[in-house]
């Protein structure tokens, strides 16, 4: 199915996709590592579980993106929430450990896959629908279509934090209400075999919600006419090219290059704040149980702060004065708050917990707010044809700085240095932004070209 929506259709059918695949997530997640250790998994099995998704999602993002590019937007769409759809039957119902480490590599092909499809529908629908996918090098998008695409992405930035706030209390909580009822507990444990516990529950209601996302994809997602139809010949042959594409982008454009070192910077305070919470977060309850209780509400905070910095995108760029100073401001307002945090670090007492956790707000504010500039950005400098492959190499580059950074961060002495550290790895991010803007050009439509002109005519650092 074909067609061009309006660009407002375009952007309530963009966030309610990003509704329907973030919150069976949400969902499911919360609960999983509880949910493995009652399953008799030790601690140790249980990492290896997590190492499964982020080598399946590391190594198959590129070639993903790719098959997006070739085959089109919706059908990728569609495998990654059939994926992830199984992932979830599989750890909700799986018992033996290479069965979960198997649900975890599935989620991490359907991570991969759903990396940069639904965005590039998007985008691909607004330039269809207001004509602005342009043919010439230096012709400009117009300034409507602009204004457009931003909004939706804030928007669709906004929606994603939120489902995964609402997800994330829900997984929570729905275990702990199903435990009030000891009875039913016991009924359902013996229907199933001791297969389905409270705390796999979440993961299988997940599950359910999958079948509305691929629905959703299969029904109200037409696929932009920005490409021909690809044979089986053509899929072969064109998905290592927008590869070796991808992997030439941060070469060949200096705005480019700075989206995705911004990423890579993002990456690294997003893997500091993970890994350094929980442990926080448990020495100011004085338990485990408690602090990860705690934890449970800062990650849904957190969630909701980058919901508002995602929904001020637009602002934040009419305030600053354009997209690359936009997220110059929100970048560095993300360091300002990695460095409160460690500054609060080194103190107790309320008000210092006060501090950390306005500074724990401020750091997802800051990149909420980034964000949909930087894409927006990217968007300006990348062709329809590898789009998706190009949102791939901005999620590789945040996904590869994380996981450095989380041996890095666990070898420097507890307290403030951590903190600190990751801070100025994001402040430097920001400082990328600190030069004259890059007037946004559109490539010319050659085979395989994924970003515009190599260089602009000021010149690239």
């Amino acid at each position: 199915m074909t067609g061009s929506l309006d660009p407002r259709a375009a952007r309530r059918r963009y966030v309610a996709t990003c509704v329907l695949f973030w919150f069976p997530i949400g969902l499911a997640v919360t609960p999983l590592i509880l949910l493995f250790t009652q399953r008799g998994l030790a601690l140790t099995t249980v990492a290896g579980c997590f190492v499964a998704h982020s080598l399946t999602a590391a190594l198959l993002e590129l070639p993903t993106g790719g098959l997006s590019d070739v085959l089109g937007r919706r059908v990728v769409l569609a495998t990654a929430g059939i994926l992830n759809l199984v992932a979830f039957t599989v750890l909700g119902l799986g018992t033996a450990p290479w069965l979960l480490a198997v649900g975890m590599g599935l989620l991490g092909a359907g991570r991969a896959l759903a990396g940069g499809p639904v965005e590039a529908w998007y985008v691909d629908t607004v330039h269809a629908g207001s004509g602005s996918e342009v043919g010439e090098v230096g012709e400009q998008r117009s300034s409507e279509s602009e204004s457009e695409l931003r909004t939706g992405l804030a928007r669709g930035g906004t929606a994603t934090a939120i489902a995964l706030a609402a997800g994330t209390l829900l997984g929570g909580g729905l275990p702990w209400l199903l435990g009030l009822s000891p009875g039913l507990v016991s009924g359902l444990g013996e229907f199933t075999g001791g297969r389905v516990l409270p705390l796999s529950v979440p993961p299988l209601l997940a599950a359910v919600a999958l079948s509305a996302f691929v629905f959703h994809v299969l029904t109200a997602l037409p696929e932009p006419a920005v490409r021909p139809s690809a044979t089986p010949r053509a899929v072969v042959a064109g998905i290592p090219a927008t590869v070796a594409g991808g992997l030439r982008l941060g070469g060949r454009d200096a705005l480019v290059r700075r989206v995705l070192l911004g990423a890579a910077a993002t990456g690294c305070a997003l893997a500091a704040v993970e890994l350094l919470t929980p442990g926080r977060a448990s020495l100011l309850t004085g338990a485990p149980e408690s602090g990860a209780m705690l934890f449970a509400v800062l990650a849904c905070t957190g969630f909701l702060c980058s919901a508002g910095g995602s929904h001020l995108a637009p602002l934040t760029a009419r305030w600053a004065g354009g997209g690359e100073r936009a997220v110059l401001v929100g970048l560095a307002t993300g360091a300002t708050g990695l460095l409160l945090l460690g500054a609060t670090a080194a103190f107790s007492g309320p008000l210092a917990t006060g501090c950390a956790a306005l500074a724990y707000a401020v750091v997802y504010l800051g990149l909420g707010a980034a964000g949909p500039n930087e894409n927006a950005l990217l968007h300006g400098r990348v062709s329809g044809a590898g789009r998706a492959t190009a949102l791939s190499v901005q999620s590789l580059a945040l996904q590869a700085a994380g996981a450095l950074t989380g041996p890095a961060v666990a070898a420097l002495p507890p307290g403030p240095t951590p903190w600190i550290a990751s801070g100025a790895v994001l402040l430097a991010g920001s400082l990328l932004w600190l030069r004259r803007p890059t007037p946004a050009r559109l490539p010319a439509p050659a085979p395989r070209d994924l970003v515009a002109g190599g260089r602009s005519e000021r010149g690239v650092a």
